[in-house]
């Protein structure tokens, strides 16, 4: 057994730079009143002994504990193998660490998880929640609405026109629909007469965007032309075959995100279907990892998935800066809606 170094402790921060032990604990819990050059000290001494502040006695001063919840509603083995989730948590956790604070994963596998978020939320562990892949008939909105915690929203929530009694959310979002009319669109530019969509779960506003897009474009298409998937390679892959059976002269594809697309682009090999010369394709989010990779590599719809992760962390840190104080610029953070654009590549 090894002896471990006593932590420094505020009295010999306020020792070494000469100041009062009150002096000290104002500086390293963000309080007011002191004069800069003893800041200066204090934070000298701080970096020299190695203190480190109490979590605890800072949350009494500021009102926050630096720590921010990330609410993604799937289970973990969907969460882990989709890398955009690993790209939104990447933009959040960049944001969230310039401003020293700390992520809190939480996932929710079953109905039971929605009642053990909801509880840990209303507990008061964290300054609010980022929350995203939710579904229609979800009840965590109405959990976390229920525990007072300030929310961004990924994605645009299906209450955004306030049905559910709520305040309008704060969430951001890319243009999916606008990006769905632009692959449709280039699908018909290339001259294909039986362009096909594979969906995402359409209780998912996204999936139903891109739908919707998808129709503007093909007001008239043949209703068996839309098969349902899930988001996922093997739904993709069910889609696909589902299509083929149903449209066996079905010469164009619009795959709801890029998983669906490899999905249905292994069908499509496996039954002897070119790409793009028999079958153009398309899918969405251009998640480099998948689009780069495929063969041929996936004509896509770029969202900036790390940019919106990013947006959703920057826009809770600046409402909750606004609430903490009363003389601050501005209102409520507003929602964001990002562009998308078109990348071609060798699938269509």
């Amino acid at each position: 057994m090894t002896e471990t170094a006593s932590r420094p402790t505020l009295e010999a921060v306020a020792a070494r730079a000469g100041v009062s032990r009150a002096t000290v604990s104002r500086v390293v819990n963000g309080g007011d009143g002191v004069r800069e050059p003893l800041v200066a000290r204090v934070r000298q001494a701080v970096e020299e002994l190695g203190y480190v502040p109490n979590q605890a006695a800072r949350s009494l001063v500021t009102k926050r504990h630096d720590a921010v919840a990330v609410v993604i509603a799937e289970p973990e083995t969907r969460v882990f193998a989709d890398p955009f989730f690993a790209l939104q948590l990447r933009g959040i956790s960049k944001e969230l660490t310039v401003h020293d604070c700390q992520l809190v994963l939480l996932l929710t596998e079953g109905r039971d998880d929605h009642a053990r978020v909801g509880r840990y939320l209303a507990g008061g562990h964290v300054d609010g929640a980022l929350v995203f892949s939710l579904h229609l008939d979800d009840p965590l909105p109405g959990l976390i609405r229920g525990a007072g915690v300030p929310t961004v929203f990924g994605g645009r929530p299906g209450w955004g026109d306030g049905t559910r009694g709520a305040a309008p959310a704060v969430y951001v979002d890319c243009d999916n629909r606008g990006g769905a009319r632009a692959a449709v669109r280039h699908l018909v530019g290339l001259g294909r007469a039986r362009v096909a969509h594979l969906t995402g779960p359409l209780d998912q506003t996204s999936a139903v965007d891109r739908l919707d897009g998808f129709r503007d474009v093909m007001v008239d298409a043949d209703p068996r032309l839309v098969v349902q998937g899930d988001f996922t390679p093997a739904g993709g892959e069910r889609a696909m075959r589902e299509l083929l059976e149903r449209c066996p002269d079905v010469d164009a594809v619009f795959a709801a995100n890029d998983l669906s697309a490899s999905g249905a682009l292994r069908v499509l090999r496996e039954q002897g279907r070119r790409v793009p010369e028999d079958v153009a394709l398309i899918g969405f989010d251009d998640m480099l990892p998948v689009a780069e990779q495929t063969d041929p590599p996936l004509t896509s719809v770029r969202q900036d998935i790390e940019e919106m992760g990013r947006l959703m962390a920057r826009l809770l840190l600046r409402g909750l800066d606004r609430r903490g104080d009363e003389a601050g610029p501005g209102g409520a953070p507003t929602s964001v809606v990002l562009p998308t654009t078109l990348v071609r590549r060798a699938s269509a």
